[in-house]
């Protein structure tokens, strides 16, 4: 098969393009024939070396994927060949990733792909929407009729907490960075969204959320979050979440946290176990279905383009260069 692939972490550039072994299925696993993967930060820290888990190289990155069943192993119950399907999680802890025209993935780990969504659509939304879902609910426990805030609501995880946020019943207020991305950030469904370049920024935050007594749900996509400046704007009782920065180090002032009886949640998508996965999973395909969600692809390349997918990335991601909107989904 053909494969994105390196054998030593470094620069995107170390990616190497060409012919690897087809995998073999084992007992508990599905070869799907992989119809789109997409690019997540995760994979760029892998890659890079930043984040240290064990790779046997040759190793092929991915976390996510979508395709066709080719074959299962011996003790698979739930697919068979012919289903389409979707997953994430490959990549970690010591698995092969998707780049490459077939991954070996344990069913544990792979869902239906609703009818009428594209593989790109359906590897667009994986790793986003999972960690979204497990943000919001398992761990922010968002509620109907709450206020949610979140930075950058058209990037590949904002845009997911904007849909899910809506779907749920919460009302919304996003940030963005210029009128396009306003535009397509309203058509999200988000009730307000302000340009984060405003001087007037916090003020406008604060009006919209006085009514409802501050913010029930922070959503806190930056690497380098500003608590004080989160905390003041908070509701009693409200949950700040973050899910980046891993080297971050803000001031936390405790004493309007704890009197106000604030949460500040972490969590990362790679820690939930299969079967909490699969709750996100089966809401967002319910979720596709009802019309109530569309994954974001900002960028499609072909498999080929690996390399130049992964620069992309961490223009975005550590650049801050903002010139992406969703997903990178490449196909083979």
């Amino acid at each position: 098969m053909q494969a994105a692939y390196i054998t030593a972490t470094g620069d995107p550039e170390n990616i190497q393009y060409g012919e690897l072994p087809t995998p073999e299925p084992g007992p508990t696993e599905v070869l799907v024939k992989v119809g789109a993967a997409s690019i997540n930060p995760i994979d760029t820290y892998l890659r890079s070396g930043a984040i240290a888990m064990p790779l046997e190289f040759p190793w092929i990155p991915g976390c996510d994927l979508a395709g066709t069943v080719e074959a299962v192993g011996s003790d698979v119950t739930r697919l068979k060949p012919g289903d389409r399907v979707w997953g994430s999680n490959q990549s970690l802890f010591g698995r092969q990733g998707t780049l490459a025209e077939y991954a070996a993935v344990d069913e544990e780990w792979l869902y239906p792909t609703p009818d009428g969504e594209t593989d790109a659509e359906a590897a667009a939304g994986a790793l986003v929407g999972i960690t979204a879902h497990l943000g919001l609910f398992l761990h922010g426990g968002l509620r109907d009729g709450e206020l949610l805030f979140v930075n950058g609501g058209t990037g590949g995880v904002g845009s997911t907490v904007v849909q899910f946020a809506k779907a749920a019943g919460a009302m919304v207020i996003a940030t963005v960075g210029n009128d396009e991305k306003k535009r397509h950030c309203e058509s999200l469904g988000a009730d307000h969204v302000l340009d984060y370049h405003s001087p007037t920024l916090d003020d406008d935050i604060r009006a919209i959320a006085e009514s409802n007594g501050g913010i029930d749900v922070w959503w806190e996509t930056q690497r380098e979050p500003t608590l004080e400046r989160t905390i003041g704007m908070m509701k009693k009782r409200g949950r700040i979440i973050v899910m980046a920065g891993r080297d971050a180090r803000p001031p936390l002032p405790v004493g309007p946290f704890y009197v106000n009886d604030l949460r500040l949640i972490g969590f990362a998508m790679f820690n939930a176990s299969p079967d909490e996965q699969r709750v996100c999973a089966e809401a967002m395909n319910g979720w596709y279905v009802d019309g109530k969600w569309k994954p974001q692809i900002g960028r499609e390349m072909p498999l080929s383009e690996a390399a130049a997918a992964h620069r992309l990335q961490e223009e975005n991601t550590l650049g801050k260069q903002g010139s992406l909107s969703g997903k990178i989904v490449l196909t083979p």
